[in-house]
């Protein structure tokens, strides 16, 4: 080999050192641990002051981050400290500025999304192992809900347990400084606490009402993991009269329901790590024409939904689409706020 060819080889060889010197994780990088029932964060407590965020504009019926800016200001002001997402987020501008705002998140993993980053394919590591270190992440969560649907993995949940259960083992021999959680539908029954034992926090989908008081003893009594609500609250559409609350567009009845939501979530800190409340602005996409916002879609196991026990799918955000505050908001705001500490 010639001078000129070993001279560009060593290069090369340097170039490629340089390159994965600089991937390593930052020296600064947040360690996110379980102690007892708290997720903690570089060893001091940490409150999931949450909401689930899946930005999708009008007309569309895909996710994008082009008003990050104006929604990162809002969320701050709202005391919000994390975000939910139910897709990996890969655009390191995007994790960056949540950073910057001082906001953590919770990053979701489909189990089948043809390969992008899932569960089924096992992509879902490759995102794990190129952003384990990235100080946005607080939790890696697998699923959304898969529990209201058998039809899914050939009518056996076994085989969705077994599938998240060895998704969890592979994400904590790679990262060994952020738990996984999963988003189950309500409280996990023997057979999926049995077939999880790698889950480290529950998080749950709990919509009893405008009250959720009772998930807390009764997770209590199965399980000694940290565990959070998911998702919770209420929307701003009434499609029956009931009690004080008027049919059709109703803030108040939003309002009044997320109230007295977060009040019990706070009230159970000994034993829940908090909420990422649904939703953060709503969503056009869900129920019709994506131009506009319509009346209807459906969710399981949505009976729950106060005050008429219909989820009014695009009705759900603390903000409206063109981010203008609902009257949600303020009490979100405040209830955040409110609340400075772990018990």
């Amino acid at each position: 080999m010639k001078k000129n060819s070993l001279l560009v080889l060593l290069l090369t060889v340097i170039g490629i050192a340089g390159a994965l010197i600089s991937y390593k994780a930052p020296k600064d990088s947040d360690k996110v641990s379980i102690s007892g029932r708290k997720i903690m964060v570089n060893d001091a407590p940490y409150l999931i002051k949450g909401i689930c965020y899946h930005p999708v504009s009008k007309g569309s019926d895909q996710r994008a981050f082009e008003n990050l800016s104006q929604d990162l200001k809002l969320m701050k002001e709202a005391g919000i400290n994390t975000i939910r997402v139910y897709a990996p987020i890969d655009d390191i501008e995007v994790l960056n500025a949540v950073d910057a705002a001082g906001i953590k998140i919770i990053m979701g993993f489909g189990y089948n999304q043809n390969g992008n980053f899932d569960i089924l394919s096992g992509s879902f590591l490759d995102y794990v192992n190129k952003y384990k270190s990235h100080k946005a992440i607080l939790l890696w969560e697998l699923g959304n809900e898969y529990n209201y649907h058998p039809e899914w993995f050939d009518g056996d949940l076994k085989n969705w347990y077994t599938a998240m259960n060895n998704a969890a083992e592979l994400i904590q021999k790679n990262d060994p400084d952020h738990p996984v959680t999963t988003a189950h539908g309500e409280l996990p029954d023997a057979t999926a606490l049995s077939a999880c034992p790698n889950i480290d926090v529950w998080g749950m989908n709990v919509y009893r009402w405008d009250d959720p008081a009772e998930i807390y003893s009764q997770w209590a009594k199965v399980s000694n993991k940290p565990m959070y609500l998911s998702e919770a609250g209420g929307d701003s559409y009434m499609t029956v009269a009931r009690d004080e609350y008027k049919e059709g567009v109703n803030e108040k009845a939003q309002a009044d329901a997320n109230a007295k939501i977060l009040e019990i979530v706070f009230d159970n800190l000994d034993v829940g790590s908090g909420v990422t409340l649904f939703s953060f602005t709503d969503g056009w996409w869900k129920a019709g024409n994506n131009d506009s916002q319509d009346i209807g879609g459906w969710a399981p196991n949505s009976t729950g939904v106060p005050y008429d026990g219909t989820p009014n799918e695009e009705f759900w955000g603390i903000v409206d689409i063109d981010r203008n505050k609902k009257a949600t908001y303020d009490i979100v705001k405040k209830k955040y706020k409110q609340v400075t500490e772990v018990k």
